[in-house]
């Protein structure tokens, strides 16, 4: 796999003729340790945000099914599920440095094969380097719920976005959310609900465990949620065969 490098995402102010961000520009303090591992690790299983469609088998060195993890924060939920789907590969993507690498040292302090990083933003990262049809599924996990009602244009899973990630997916793949938002959560299956490629086989909210799907961690996120006593919702839809 060739050589990338990191840089980091900034902030763009709103303006007529960008696109809405979906998410905050974080800038927590990097250690010794991060910068270490943004310098050194990248090479191994960083992956450029930007550039032409990756070549998947090329880059996870075989043919198999690749997930992609959107917002993938400190990375606990990619490293579970990577470990427990070893057939599988993932693609885990965040803006946030910091998070980033976190996950780098804990993918090379796990040995995995099966996960590759972004750091960038997710919608450039699918609209530039996913082919379509490409994904076997997409992990979308407490995304930032912009609560105010000022501020929901702001939320990722927003009618445009879903169509350019069902363009990506293969027919029959999946996309998985979950959030503690509940207004979200009802945004959720109301912009899934009205895709018409999509899916929902549940008709509602998924159960937890999700019969078909590897069963995500809990996360110290969502045990922080449950704490104050917020309720979680999980949102399962897959690809139609046909439409």
């Amino acid at each position: 796999m060739p050589l990338c490098s990191f840089s980091l995402p900034s902030p763009v102010a709103d303006a007529p003729s960008q696109r809405v961000r979906t998410f905050r520009a974080r800038r927590g303090r990097l250690s010794d340790a991060h910068h270490e591992a943004l310098a050194t690790l990248v090479g191994r299983w960083g992956l450029d945000a930007h550039g032409e469609p990756l070549d998947l088998a090329a880059t996870f060195g075989r043919t198999g099914p690749v997930v992609v993890d959107i917002g993938c924060g400190m990375g606990e939920s990619t490293r579970v599920q990577a470990a427990g789907a070893p057939g599988s590969d993932l693609i885990a993507v965040d803006v946030h440095t910091r998070g980033i690498a976190t996950l780098l040292r804990q993918v090379q302090r796990d040995g995995a094969t099966n996960v590759r990083v972004v750091l960038g933003d997710a919608v450039e990262f699918l609209e530039q380097r996913i082919d379509d049809e490409a994904l076997a599924g997409a992990r979308i996990y407490f995304p930032d719920p912009w609560p105010k009602a000022r501020h929901r244009k702001r939320r990722l899973v927003q009618p445009v976005f879903v169509a350019l990630l069902v363009d990506k997916l293969a027919p029959g793949a999946f996309i998985h959310c979950a959030t503690d938002d509940m207004d979200y959560a009802d945004q959720m299956l109301e912009v899934f609900g009205a895709e018409p490629r999509l899916q929902n086989p549940f008709d509602a909210f998924a159960p937890r465990p999700i019969p078909e799907a590897h069963d995500r961690p809990v996360t110290k996120y969502e045990r922080r949620a449950r704490r104050l006593g917020h309720p979680v919702r999980d949102v399962w839809v897959t690809r139609r065969l046909w439409v």
